[in-house]
């Protein structure tokens, strides 16, 4: 691991899948299913694997719960026996202690870089924020996370992004404020910076593709969206890697655009947009439940499951989009990855 060179991966683009939490009916860490998604996404392609993030529920950073060490601890024994190199990001949150003890623990894990979700900061001014952004990226490489409000993030303007940009060891920035605005706002600042080693990655669940097709253009200067880090690639994931190759540098064309939207309504009935997406890792979980690869659609909070509705919507876009899932991979390869 020592000699690959994650920075330069997550430039030329990767498939990354954050990864899901397997329970049992208990609620208790499945840990045969947990490798087994591991094995899953490293057999899909992927380029990588994020771990202890919002699909993975928060709740595992409880001190009753104990699991955010153990979560990462299994993926990392995964990754390591994968015979390829992968980029390897945990999640990071909480209030500055937090963040940098949190930090501290994926770096000693061998994590290369921690995506920085800074929603426990409510309505800290943009001076205290990026403060908070450089004492976590003094311990470890940072990805910047630009999450939307309406599931626990705040908007951040364009001013905060291009201070963020200057911090030397932020390596990317997963986009994620489902609005065009907003993600411009991104771009912009990165280019404006004249940071070309910083990554730009998609976590628009509502623009997958066209994130992916897009030009982004200022100041002369062009940047694309090389990749994805997304729930949504938490499930068909040979498939997400294979729509990644598809869209690379490619140009948008009435068949890659019409791809997009079956794969932005398939993620409506996933992340049960409906309902303000109450069910969204309820929804993965039922994917998942499907194909095998995990036992039920368990939370840690009972109150977590699937919206009324739900159900249906996920047999519709099933039964609407075949081309999309990878059930057929799965099952020739799920007793492996179960063994």
């Amino acid at each position: 691991m020592a000699s690959f060179d994650f920075r330069a991966a997550l430039d030329a683009g990767c498939a990354i899948p954050a990864q899901p939490l397997a329970l049992t009916a208990s609620r208790q860490l499945d840990e045969r299913r947990q490798r087994a998604l591991t094995r899953y996404y490293i057999a899909a392609g992927v380029g990588g694997i994020a771990v202890g993030v919002h699909t993975t529920q928060f709740a595992i950073r409880d001190p009753k719960i104990g699991l955010f060490r153990p979560v990462l601890e299994l993926a990392a024994e995964e990754m390591d026996r994968a015979g390829r190199p992968l980029v390897r990001i945990a999640g990071i949150c909480g209030p500055t202690p937090q963040a940098v003890a949190e930090a501290g623990l994926l770096r000693d894990l061998g994590y290369h870089a921690g995506l920085l979700s800074l929603a426990a900061l409510g309505g800290a001014d943009v001076a205290r924020l990026i403060d908070h952004c450089r004492a976590v990226a003094a311990v470890t490489p940072v990805v910047g996370f630009y999450l939307q409000p309406s599931v626990g993030g705040r908007v951040l303007p364009y001013a905060f992004w291009r201070q963020f940009a200057e911090i030397e060891s932020v390596v990317a920035i997963k986009i994620a404020p489902f609005s065009r605005y907003q993600t411009q706002d991104v771009v912009r600042a990165v280019i404006d910076a004249g940071r070309t080693d910083i990554a730009l990655y998609t976590g628009n669940d509502d623009a997958i593709v066209t994130d992916l097709l897009t030009p982004f253009r200022f100041g002369g200067t062009e940047r694309r969206i090389v990749g994805g880090l997304l729930g949504h690639w938490s499930v068909w994931t040979r498939k997400a890697v294979e729509l990644l190759e598809r869209c690379r540098l490619a140009a948008a064309t009435p068949e890659l655009l019409r791809l997009g939207a079956e794969v932005t309504d398939s993620n409506a009935a996933f992340f049960d947009a409906a309902n303000g997406f109450h069910g969204c890792i309820a929804g993965l979980h039922e994917v998942l439940r499907r194909q095998g690869l995990l036992e039920g659609l368990w939370c840690l909070d009972e109150q977590e499951t699937l919206s009324p509705g739900q159900l249906a919507e996920i047999d519709r876009v099933y039964a609407a989009y075949p081309h999309l899932n990878d059930d057929d991979f799965v099952m020739r390869h799920r007793d492996e990855w179960l063994g």
